[in-house]
C-alpha cells in the first residue's frame, strides 16, 4: 500500500515549468537566440519577435544599446515571464578614411532626396519578417580576404566625423565571388546605391538580414530564394570605396549585430 501511494504522488506532481534558454552573447553588437516552447509569444524592449515552430527567436543589441533590455515571453499556457538582461559593453576604434572626393563625405544638396529615398528602401527590406527560419542554420563567410574594417569603428571622413561602421570589409581582388552567408530570399537588389554601390539584401527569416555592399555583379532578383554558399556577386569597389572589397553587414529588423559574433572562425586563406 505504502509503495502504490508514493507511486501516486509522483503522478500527481506538477510537471516542471519550461525555462528560457539563451544561447548567444549579450553584449552591444551582440546575437542571440531564445529557445521558449512551441507557441509562446516573446517581445524585446516591446517589439514582438516571430517564434519559429519549434519555440526559437533571435534578439540582437546595437553598437549602443545600454545596460539593460527587457525581454518578456508569454508561454502557451499563459504564464508571462520577464527577463531583465544585462548587455555588456565594448571599447570600438576610431578608423580614419582620408582623400574621398568631397562630395562623397558632403553630398551635394540635389543629391540628397536620392540618398533619403535609397535608405527608405532599404529599411523597408530589413523590416522583412520572413516566416522560414534560416538563422537558425547559421551563417558561412560571405567571401575570402583580409578584414580591413570591423564593427563599432568610428569613421573619419577627410577629418568629418561620421556615424560608427556597422559591418565588416572584407578586402578582395575585384570579381571575387560574393556567396550568401545563409539560405534565405533576395529582397533587396540595386547596382547604383549612392553610398554603397551594387547592394544586395537577404532575408533569413524573423527579421534576421544581411546586407552586401560595393559589389561589382549581382548575380541574383529580388524575390529568388537562394542556399547558404550560393555566389550572389562579385566583389567590387562601387559607391563609395576607396578600394575592392566587401561591406558585409547583418541585421535583425533595424539593429545593427556585429558581424564577427555570428560567423564561424575565419577559415585559413
Amino acid at each position: 500500500m505504502k509503495r502504490l501511494l508514493v507511486a501516486a504522488l509522483v503522478l500527481a506532481a506538477p510537471a516542471r515549468a519550461a525555462e528560457l534558454e539563451i544561447q548567444g552573447q549579450l553584449v552591444q553588437g551582440g546575437f542571440a537566440v531564445v529557445r521558449a516552447a512551441p507557441g509562446a509569444k516573446a517581445n524585446l524592449e516591446g517589439r514582438e519577435l516571430r517564434v519559429s515552430p519549434d519555440g526559437r527567436f533571435p534578439i540582437a543589441f546595437g553598437r549602443d544599446a545600454g545596460p539593460r533590455a527587457t525581454l518578456a515571453v508569454e508561454w502557451p499556457d499563459g504564464r508571462k515571464e520577464t527577463r531583465v538582461l544585462s548587455i555588456v559593453p565594448r571599447r570600438f576604434d576610431i578608423q580614419r578614411i582620408d582623400g574621398l572626393p568631397e562630395t562623397m563625405v558632403t553630398p551635394e544638396p540635389a543629391l540628397l532626396d536620392r540618398i533619403r529615398a535609397e535608405n527608405a528602401r532599404i529599411a523597408l527590406a530589413r523590416a522583412v519578417d520572413g516566416p522560414t527560419p534560416h538563422f537558425l542554420e547559421g551563417f558561412v563567410w560571405p567571401a575570402a580576404g583580409r578584414i580591413s574594417g570591423v564593427y563599432g569603428s568610428q569613421r573619419i571622413l577627410n577629418g568629418q566625423p561620421r556615424q560608427p561602421h556597422f559591418g565588416i570589409d572584407i578586402a578582395a581582388p575585384l570579381g571575387t565571388p560574393v556567396v550568401a552567408a545563409a539560405s534565405g530570399t533576395v529582397v533587396f537588389a540595386e547596382a547604383d546605391v549612392y553610398f554603397t554601390g551594387g547592394t544586395l539584401i537577404l532575408e533569413h527569416g524573423s527579421g534576421v538580414s544581411t546586407t552586401y555592399s560595393h559589389l561589382s555583379r549581382i548575380d541574383v532578383a529580388p524575390g529568388q530564394s537562394v542556399r547558404a554558399g550560393q555566389i550572389v556577386g562579385a566583389v567590387g569597389a562601387t559607391g563609395r570605396a576607396t578600394g575592392p572589397h566587401l561591406d558585409w553587414r547583418v541585421n535583425l529588423f533595424d539593429i545593427r549585430i556585429d558581424p564577427l559574433l555570428v560567423l564561424p572562425p575565419k577559415p585559413a586563406e
